[in-house]
């Protein structure tokens, strides 16, 4: 399957919601598309594909980043590292601290669960201002695996994500 046949598969499923989690944002929801299996797959495929052959193992941030990794993984193979939010591994971590808006968050990673000098592939839902996505690359990179690109699924643009993100390689299915 193409971009273009994924693009339509994926589009029409995703729901929009005016005014969520605020008056004025019209968020747009994945779930449907994870609930629709042929749907769910022609987007997993999409995101890796770009990156054929250019990464070992798959990086899924939390949380919608799990199920695409994980869909992902079953397409093509690969392992998944669950990139998660602070305090949530029960293991020695690396962390990672990014702002966001109202303050700041963090995310971790077990020590040595990839082999080094791994490539992964950054796997979530949106890109948005970059923060997240940006921050799970330094994880990656400072638990000494190499990022082999960025693939999310909508990019919401003029938000500076991308820009945000710039020496990655970035892939968005659809952008708004």
């Amino acid at each position: 399957m193409n971009e273009t046949e994924a693009r339509a598969l994926v589009e029409p499923r995703i729901a929009l919601i005016p005014d969520f989690p605020e008056p004025g944002v019209l968020f747009r929801d994945l779930t449907p598309v994870f609930a629709d299996g042929p749907a769910f797959r022609a987007l997993a495929a999409a995101l890796t594909a770009p990156f054929e052959g250019r990464f070992d193992d798959l990086g899924g941030v939390e949380a919608r980043g799990f199920l695409l990794a994980g869909a992902a993984s079953a397409l093509c193979g690969a392992g998944v590292l669950t990139v998660r939010k602070t305090g949530k591994l029960p293991r020695a971590v690396l962390s990672e601290s990014y702002a966001l808006e109202y303050g700041m968050a963090g995310l971790e990673v077990h020590e040595g669960e990839l082999q080094p000098g791994a490539r992964v592939l950054i796997l979530d839902d949106v890109l948005a201002t970059g923060g997240t996505v940006g921050a799970a690359a330094r994880l990656v990179e400072r638990a000494g695996w190499q990022v082999a690109g960025i693939a999310v699924a909508l990019e919401l643009t003029g938000l500076g994500g991308r820009e945000r993100l710039a020496g990655y390689e970035v892939y968005s299915l659809l952008q708004y």
